[in-house]
């Protein structure tokens, strides 16, 4: 018998967002080759193009500022919601690069808070 990992589901990490629904807005976001990325994926979006991709705290080309959370999950680059301000969100639900640091997970809980997004 196979098993199979239940994903995040879409909004799965919101407590409460502006209304009605200012919170969001949709981007391009890329999430790559399958399984692409999660809701709740935390992302920078990239100084060239405005689009938006998983945070890379390492990186020097934007994504290494949070700028938003995937509202719902994706493969590829396709238009998404994403929550790019005022809204509070579940911080054990949300889904970080692997291999991010405690000290840049911070740094980024406090980028997301310059936006108004709370992690609680």
């Amino acid at each position: 018998m196979s098993v199979i990992n239940e994903r995040r589901h879409t909004a799965e990490f919101m407590v409460s967002e502006a209304v009605p629904h200012r919170a969001r807005e949709v981007k391009t976001v890329v999430g790559g080759d399958a399984p692409g990325l999660q809701a709740g994926t935390v992302l920078g979006e990239l100084t060239s193009g405005g689009n938006f991709v998983i945070l890379a705290p390492a990186a020097s080309n934007g994504s290494e500022a949070a700028a938003g959370i995937l509202w719902e999950s994706v493969t590829g680059a396709a238009d998404r919601t994403v929550i790019v301000r005022d809204a509070e969100v579940v911080g054990d639900h949300l889904v970080w690069p692997e291999g991010i640091s405690e000290g840049q997970q911070a740094t980024a809980i406090g980028q997301l808070a310059a936006l108004g997004i709370i992690v609680r």
